[in-house]
């Protein structure tokens, strides 16, 4: 299943103080960690940790030094307690375009050697430079969405309050892709629902171009659009809380 693209739409529901919504089209990359320098190989428009139309860097994840991910990963997994021997661990997340990107939410998908998923692990980033991985165990299940729920530590919004829950629905990437994240308030009102939904398509230098000139300069318009949603929350009276720094741990089991 792996390299791949997704093809979709990223949609945000504000259901409160103000209603406010919005959509986007955007394109997701599932690399596997163990794969990427054949991808880079095989494909003239990818690149791993070098310069390309399209690249991946070890830096901009996990401890964000260009370590390998994958004994990270491995580290993760130790400390919440995951026995099971790690096979393939793919990443969902939008890549580097001409060298720039920004990742609000990055997702890796971690299986053991049969294949089968044993932990999702979240990786969450703000605007201010800052980084927090949330590390769910998953128990053995058939087709059904994977459900929990988290408490939030790590700042994202500053129209948004830390007193927070997030309640995620996903299914691991296959033919489609299916995200849902509500935050609930501190009186467990649902304040924001925020979806990905997507379309898989094999990645090869043709699909590459395609989302090139399909989603121009992506990545800048993530970060553009943040801002501009923000400007339009400011203007409908939503209360700017200011920024909250990061937890004094990085990750949250």
């Amino acid at each position: 299943m792996t390299p791949a693209l997704y093809h979709g739409i990223v949609r945000h529901i504000r259901h409160q103080p103000v209603r406010h919504r919005f959509a986007y089209r955007v394109f997701s990359c599932l690399l596997d960690l163990d794969e990427l320098p054949a991808t880079d190989c095989r494909l003239n428009l990818f690149s791993y940790n070098r310069f390309g139309l399209f690249s991946f860097f070890d830096r901009d994840h996990g401890k964000r030094d260009g370590s390998a991910l994958r004994p990270w990963i491995e580290t993760l997994m130790s400390q919440k307690g995951v026995q099971a021997s790690i096979g393939a661990i793919h990443i969902l997340c939008f890549p580097r375009i001409l060298g720039f990107v920004f990742n609000p939410l990055s997702i890796f998908w971690v299986h053991d050697l049969a294949g089968s998923l044993i932990a999702i692990v979240y990786e969450v980033k703000n605007t201010f430079g800052d980084q927090h991985c949330y590390v769910h165990a998953v128990a053995r299940q058939a087709n059904a969405p994977i459900t929990h729920t988290r408490d939030k530590v790590f700042f994202v919004s500053p129209f948004i309050d830390m007193k927070a829950q997030y309640r995620f629905r996903v299914r691991p990437p296959g033919d489609d892709l299916s995200i849902l994240i509500r935050e609930l308030d501190g009186q467990a009102q649902e304040l924001l629902t925020a979806t990905l939904v997507g379309q898989r398509e094999a990645m090869t230098d043709k699909s590459l171009i395609a989302a090139f000139f399909r989603y121009p300069l992506m990545t800048l318009k993530v970060v553009a659009a943040i801002h501009w949603e923000a400007f339009h929350l400011w203007r409908k009276g939503v209360r700017f809380l200011g920024y909250s720094a990061p937890p004094p741990k990085d990750v949250s089991f």
